[in-house]
């Protein structure tokens, strides 16, 4: 068991034993965790109103007075159901200050009986493609961005979230399984098949960056 899962236990149980202050020591040890899901999931229009810190406190509130409910189900892991009460905040709050009319919500993710929020194909290849940041490369990354927004939008939408969850909110090939609710080897076997079928779409000399990876 690694020294993460070993803590993670040991907080739990002081949780179990009504030691309310285990569940701040537990969402400190993820939070960079969910702060990458809060700021890759989050529309442009809310980041001007409240930033992933804000989405992380109400999600403390939230999951506190679930509490309970986690203990009940007994048969998921701690991280992927507390990634579950932020995810469902930040529904809530794209909601409440954006409206229900704010896209095509056809195009989103279906997760956990809602949609994933804001990881639509066009803002997803925009950062996708690595910043190519000099004057004679701007052509270049406009293109490279509208074949790579072409070949997500061909993907499953499955295929896609393991993409957007293994390289955005960097999370374990185990935990995008359990959070998907497949096996380990199909969540593996979709990673690898997205990261081929999206180093195809780039021009030749041009690179992906993925997570910090380039790929031809």
């Amino acid at each position: 068991m690694c020294e993460h899962a070993e803590s993670t236990e040991k907080l739990l149980q002081q949780l179990r034993s009504g030691r309310k202050e285990a569940l701040g020591k537990l969402f400190t040890l993820y939070r960079p965790k969910l702060w990458r899901l809060c700021h890759f999931r989050m529309d442009p229009r809310l980041s001007q109103r409240i930033d992933p810190d804000d989405v992380l406190q109400e999600a403390y509130l939230n999951a506190e007075k679930r509490l309970e409910h986690y203990f009940k189900e007994g048969n998921r892991s701690f991280f992927v159901w507390l990634r579950a009460i932020v995810n469902q905040t930040l529904i809530d709050l794209h909601r409440r200050h954006l409206g229900a009319h704010r896209r095509d919500v056809r195009k989103e993710i279906s997760l956990e009986g809602s949609f994933s929020p804001f990881a639509s194909s066009s803002g997803f290849a925009a950062q996708l493609v690595g910043s190519l940041t000099s004057p004679s490369q701007a052509a270049a990354r406009a293109e490279l961005v509208v074949k790579v927004e072409e070949a997500l939008e061909r993907m499953d939408p499955i295929d896609r979230e393991v993409l957007a969850l293994r390289h955005f909110e960097e999370l374990s090939n185990s935990e995008v399984a359990e959070v998907l609710g497949i096996e380990q080897k199909a969540a593996s076997i979709r990673y690898v098949r997205c990261l081929l079928y999206t180093s195809d779409a780039a021009d030749e000399g041009l690179g992906v960056d993925l997570g910090g990876r380039r790929i031809i």
